[in-house]
């Protein structure tokens, strides 16, 4: 059977939700019914689904204390919406990936590296491993594939993968991995589909800006450098991800707020960023919203497009100069504000917005007189993941 005519049911696993998406057999992809499942061990856990040509979504109240929980109903649902009978295969985003560089067929030989890494990645790791098994234990035959979100910074020179620590730890795996890898892949594929010739034979930033944030240096196709390192907190400040931090901070909180490295990590990653300096909330809606009557909103929008400017003009510097920039993300695809803001002051790289075009969120929002090309493309993960899966059980 030909990978085209299976449908493929993307999975997309994070911290506390689990997105899914539904392709049918065919061509082209094309989603079908998809949905999240939110607050994962949080009170309020909902699943939240829409079917193709609906215009409005469906919610429904459930209990899930944790990701195996969730998986269980959430697999139970699927099946009582017939999907297992469409879905020839599942395709399932993995944050970190090590040296892996494609996306691989699920075996027990990869879920025991799986689980060896692990530790690199405790937030994320564990819960993708427990979905794996999950489906697998209700669908033993399915084809299961991962796709790591690291794969796409493989191509990084050795320049931009090392950190300045001592050299062992390189070969126990510490350096600069980098994320959002599937998020990057679609939008050099939307590139080439655009025909922007950036794509192929260029100088590229995608500057993907969500709850996490990050952006990638691309050139000729290839990603050369990219603000996350080791983990996703390094970086650009995020929702609630403190983004790159003095590492002496850690031990000063240690001793003067006998602060444990648990604790620690839970606050860089879960109440810093734009929530611990607005002192409000992590949504940068909220905080547009409020910055005029609030200073501590107003500072922390200021914060993250300063450090957005900042990485811009880094990569900018790293790959010779600019062709085009991209915009993806919750906040890229939708914050003209934030977007205007990021881009002031660069002039002189040749970045200039069109007001007009940007208040519209248009898929092109740089001046026509205006050397590097901007744009706005609203990033699919989940259709990566069924394009990357198709790919896999063609070979």
């Amino acid at each position: 059977m030909k990978a085209a005519d299976q449908g493929v049911l993307s999975i997309n696993g994070g911290s506390s939700s689990i997105k899914f998406a539904l392709y049918p057999a065919g061509e082209p992809l094309t989603r079908g019914l998809h949905g999240t499942v939110d607050r994962i061990g949080l009170n309020g856990t909902d699943l939240t689904f829409q079917s193709p040509g609906v215009r409005e979504k469906n919610s429904l109240s459930i209990a899930a204390p944790d990701h195996k929980s969730a998986a269980a109903f959430l697999i139970h649902w699927l099946d009582e919406q017939k999907v297992f009978e469409s879905a020839g295969a599942v395709g399932h985003r993995v944050v970190q990936g090590m040296q892996h560089s494609a996306p691989e067929l699920v075996t027990e030989k990869l879920l025991d590296e799986l689980r060896a890494f692990s530790p690199y990645d405790p937030e994320h790791l564990p819960s993708e491993i427990e979905l794996i098994e999950a489906f697998h234990q209700c669908r033993p035959k399915l084809p299961q594939v991962v796709c790591f979100d690291t794969a796409f910074h493989r191509t990084m020179p050795r320049v931009a993968r090392m950190l300045p620590i001592p050299r062992r730890y390189e070969a126990k795996g510490v350096q600069r991995y980098g994320f959002h890898g599937l998020s990057y892949a679609y939008l050099m594929e939307e590139l080439t589909r655009l025909g922007d010739p950036a794509a192929k034979a260029g100088r590229v930033i995608l500057a993907h800006l969500g709850n996490g944030a990050s952006m990638a240096a691309v050139r000729d196709g290839r990603s050369i450098d990219t603000s996350m390192s080791f983990t996703p907190t390094s970086g650009l400040v995020m929702s609630t991800r403190s983004g790159d931090l003095d590492p002496s901070l850690g031990p000063y909180l240690a001793r003067t707020e006998q602060m444990s490295p648990q604790q620690f990590f839970e606050m860089v990653n879960h109440e810093s960023g734009l929530r611990g300096v607005s002192e409000i909330g992590s949504d940068m809606r909220d905080l547009l919203a409020a910055e005029a009557h609030d200073v501590r909103a107003a500072e922390a929008v200021a914060l993250f497009c300063y450090q957005a400017k900042k990485w811009i003009g880094g990569f900018a510097a790293a790959l010779g100069g600019l062709d085009t920039l991209v915009f993806a993300g919750g906040i890229g695809e939708n914050a003209p504000a934030v977007r205007a803001r990021v881009c002031d002051g660069l002039g002189f790289l040749g970045i200039e917005i069109d007001d007009s075009r940007n208040a519209a969120s248009a898929g092109v929002i740089s001046t026509d007189a205006g050397r590097v090309r901007i744009r706005v493309i609203r990033t699919d993960e989940e259709l990566m993941l069924a394009r990357s899966v198709r790919r896999v059980l063609e070979t």
